[in-house]
């Protein structure tokens, strides 16, 4: 029977929401995962509707409480979610369109004009480069295309702030949030009035900023009934989902680095200064003082669930009837094929690229199809792939020259043990894989320590985080994808004029 407190992770993802019910302890009580839509009106574009993740968030509640954790003794809720990602509210804070996401690459005119008119300037301030990523460009695209949506912009904030706001009526972000918009100063911790300016925003729309452990509101009664969490529940601010997986995964100290392996995938490095570098992001970490290098590439299990939609009805189906995970039979059908899938390589470019192309143009590809190709090597060749992808990121830390001391490998996608021993064998390096060692999951430990049961986050985890596994690379599989590899930077560098010049020719069609 259920006797403690419980502390609530809600981390808002690029693909869904995940709940995390922890006890005071650290051991997991229960989890529920509910995913909301990403529409795509035109090629390359990617949006979301604001109240799909309040809907899916109290879903995930309900599931929590139906696998027994009594919600009436929450102590404390922290959020989390994927940053970039401006939600325009008008004075009544009522959303005024659908939200552009992170993933979305309609603005790349917009970053070609600040990258020749203001480079510098951008660097210097935010540490970062102008991508379609950004707030800051999306937000110059409205400005030229949809005015009259900015003109209707009286406030702002970010997916997690706003389902916060629902909660609690109280509008806030945080200061790692705000690094994620290109106009906020890192110097000064606090927005830039001149890259605001740029923006097409007023100034007084974007909201106050406080530190992620700060208590920022109370449950309302409305959202109370709701949620199922009692009225009056402490909400701590929470953080972008990268910030508190990092931390929540245990990467706590200069040298740890995350292998994130979720909608999009990561390589995070734990520094203790900033290292800006022009194709890496750079972001504060949860612990004051800390900082963390991001080479990030925009599709890893969106794959895996693009191709699920796509191409395995015959799986889902069997899934559904066999009440069983269709990525663990997916799993099963990559297993059967050998290393190197069969001579089919996947280049995971579903919507351009990151790090360390920053190429907008670049498409997803599956190549070295042959007569004797099976479904098994297109599901293995995109394991493979995006593990690729993850080394090829891997490399901009390597550039910079930052140390690795261990590995930690996080996301949905660590779940699968043919994954996780494909990511150990393309790096060559043992991978930790910590349990839970989610964003929900750090939220949660966030909530614990805006609430006061851990005095810092750094004892948060290291009172309760669990290593699950410790995968280690076999010799052979190793020098094998290391030779394999050089021929996926080449498929990329034969392949890329290609989509440049299908631009081009698109672009004068039209």
């Amino acid at each position: 029977m259920q006797s403690k407190g419980v502390l609530l992770g809600i981390d808002f993802g690029t693909g869904g929401c995940k709940v995390s019910a922890v006890s005071e302890d650290g051991s997991l009580l229960a989890d529920a995962s509910v995913e909301y839509p990403t529409e795509y009106p035109r090629r390359g574009w990617s949006e979301q509707n604001p109240a799909d993740w309040y809907a899916a968030m109290c879903r995930a509640l309900r599931e929590v409480s139906e696998k027994g954790v009594d919600l009436s003794r929450t102590i404390s809720v922290a959020f989390d979610g994927s940053t970039h990602n401006a939600v325009l509210l008008d004075a009544d804070m009522e959303p005024v369109r659908k939200t552009i996401m992170w993933t979305d690459q309609r603005s790349v005119k917009e970053c070609e004009y600040l990258g020749e008119n203001y480079r510098d300037k951008i660097f210097s301030t935010t540490y970062q480069m102008p991508t379609p990523t950004w707030t800051l460009p999306q937000m110059m695209w409205l400005k030229s295309n949809e005015p009259e949506v900015l003109a209707k912009t009286k406030n702002v904030l970010f997916v997690k702030d706003y389902v916060r706001y629902l909660v609690t009526g109280v509008a806030v972000t945080d200061y790692i949030e705000a690094q994620g918009t290109l106009f906020f100063d890192m110097e000064k911790m606090d927005w830039s009035p001149e890259l605001v300016g740029l923006s097409g925003l007023d100034f007084s729309a974007l909201p106050k900023m406080v530190k992620p452990t700060e208590v920022v509101g109370k449950v309302a009664s409305s959202s109370s009934r709701d949620t199922g969490i009692p009225e009056g529940t402490p909400v701590v601010c929470g953080t972008s989902d990268s910030a508190v997986e990092d931390y929540g995964a245990g990467a706590i100290e200069p040298g740890d680095c995350i292998l994130k392996l979720a909608t999009a995938g990561n390589v995070n490095v734990m520094t203790s200064a900033a290292h800006p570098f022009k194709s890496t992001l750079t972001y504060s970490h949860v612990i004051d003082g800390m900082w963390y290098t991001v080479s990030a590439t925009n599709a890893a299990a969106l794959c895996q669930r693009w191709f699920r939609d796509t191409f395995c009805a015959e799986e889902k189906a069997l899934a559904e009837s066999s009440k069983r995970r269709v990525f663990d039979i997916m799993d099963e059908l990559a297993g059967k094929s050998p290393i190197g899938s069969g001579g089919v390589m996947f280049h995971p470019y579903l919507q351009g690229e990151r790090s360390p192309y920053w190429d907008a143009d670049l498409r997803a590809s599956f190549t070295g199809v042959s007569i004797s190709s099976t479904k098994g090597d297109f599901a293995r060749a995109l394991l493979e792939g995006v593990a690729f992808s993850l080394k090829d990121c891997y490399g901009s830390i390597e550039e910079i020259g930052l140390k690795v001391k261990r590995i930690f490998l996080i996301g949905g996608g660590a779940r699968s043990r043919l994954w996780s021993s494909i990511i150990s064998n393309v790096f060559n390096k043992t991978v930790l894989v910590p349990v839970p060692g989610d964003a929900s999951y750090g939220a949660a430990l966030l909530a614990g320590v805006g609430a006061g049961i851990f005095s810092t986050p750094a004892e948060s985890v290291r009172k309760c985080l669990k290593i699950g596994r410790q995968v280690e690379p076999e010799a052979a599989e190793s020098e094998f994808y290391s030779k394999l590899f050089e021929n996926y930077k080449a498929v990329h560098d034969a392949l890329a004029p290609v989509y440049k010049k299908e631009k081009l020719q698109n672009n004068h069609q039209g």
